[in-house]
């Protein structure tokens, strides 16, 4: 009974801890998304790494490759925390979410070569399909397990849609801002940040780590 006690404790600090890695990239991903919508240009609109210079651009890809596997830690303990449920639907969602974001950090470092390289290369055209599909999956993916989420009703209130909130924010509005402009883009993946910074909040938030 003991040993069974010390284990329920143990996930509860786990899925806390990774809920607080998760919001704290979450909102340093807000704020890095309304910092990039706000900066001085330091190059052409033309070229991969607009609005920044090639060494600043280096530095952000690389925090948003670290940023993104914050927010893995995020799905990992929404996992754990048998919010998602049994169901095939929310499995399915979260080994898809995880691989997806695990992409996306893969794709942030294989931006970064290109930073000179102008928007009409073939380099850039292969770097935007990746940032394109992984979009579109893991929308998908979020929607899958946020559904599962809601239906298994382990959560109450608001935080019960947070999960298919992040799904759904990417096909609308985050795509339709990505394809209108770069500010705009910018503000909707901010707004997007925020999102999973309450998913974190939740999960570093929960009782005994499984409610």
């Amino acid at each position: 009974m003991a040993t069974h006690v010390q284990s329920v404790g143990d996930a509860s600090i786990t899925i806390r801890r990774a809920g607080q890695v998760c919001m704290w990239a979450g909102l340093l991903g807000a704020a890095s998304g309304v910092y990039l919508a706000g900066v001085d240009a330091a190059v052409d609109k033309n070229q991969w790494s607009y609005p920044q210079s090639v060494g600043e651009f280096t530095v952000t890809q690389i925090w948003f490759a670290v940023q993104h596997i914050g927010l893995v830690a995020g799905l990992l303990a929404l996992w754990w925390s048998g919010a998602v449920g049994p169901s095939r639907l929310g499995r399915f969602g979260h080994y898809a979410a995880v691989a997806c974001m695990i992409g996306f950090a893969v794709t942030e470092l294989a931006a970064i070569p290109a930073a000179t390289d102008s928007m009409d290369t073939s380099r850039v055209g292969v770097l935007e399909a990746m940032y394109g599909i992984f979009s579109m999956l893991l929308g998908a993916a979020l929607i899958a397990e946020g559904i599962a989420v809601a239906r298994a009703g382990a959560w109450r209130g608001w935080r019960r849609w947070v999960p298919l909130a992040l799904g759904v924010w990417v096909f609308m509005p985050m795509t339709p801002a990505l394809a209108l402009s770069f500010t705009g883009a910018r503000y909707a993946i901010a707004g997007w940040m925020l999102l999973f910074a309450a998913l974190g909040w939740t999960l570093s938030t929960l009782q005994e780590g499984l409610r």
